[in-house]
């Protein structure tokens, strides 16, 4: 069946006509959360350089696909027994009596360096399932 699709809301309209909305919204979801685990990787990575007992890397989760504004997308946060969700944000940004603490940055470094590997990851997933 020959097809000429023109921009993205095409090409979903096209993809959701042939396979579904339900089919459509499981290879989504599968391949956003192999890309969040390809960025929960490089957020590991980072974390590296100025671990102290782990628990910052032990307490990454992934979250379940949710739909935000029309978007799908899943989150990563931290949550443990630790609470280091209260330290993130102070090791990413500093504070007033630390302004350059060692991981400052570190998710923003995570960010940049796991992009391509994290789009290619997903499109390979949407490949695969497709």
């Amino acid at each position: 069946m020959p097809m000429t699709v023109k921009g993205i809301k095409d090409l979903e309209g096209a993809l959701e006509d042939k396979f579904g909305k339900q089919h459509m919204r499981r290879i989504v979801d599968n391949a956003l959360i192999k890309g969040a685990q390809v960025f929960k990787r490089e957020i590991a990575s980072q974390f590296q350089s100025f671990k102290d007992t782990g628990q910052s890397i032990k307490e990454i989760h992934i979250s379940q696909p949710m739909t935000v504004n029309g978007v799908r997308e899943v989150k990563i946060y931290w949550r443990g027994p630790k609470d280091r969700y209260r330290i993130i944000h102070l090791n990413e940004f500093g504070t007033i009596k630390n302004p350059n603490p060692d991981g400052k940055g570190a998710i923003q470094r995570a960010l940049r360096s796991a992009r391509n590997t994290y789009i290619n990851e997903v499109r390979k997933q949407i490949e695969r399932l497709l």
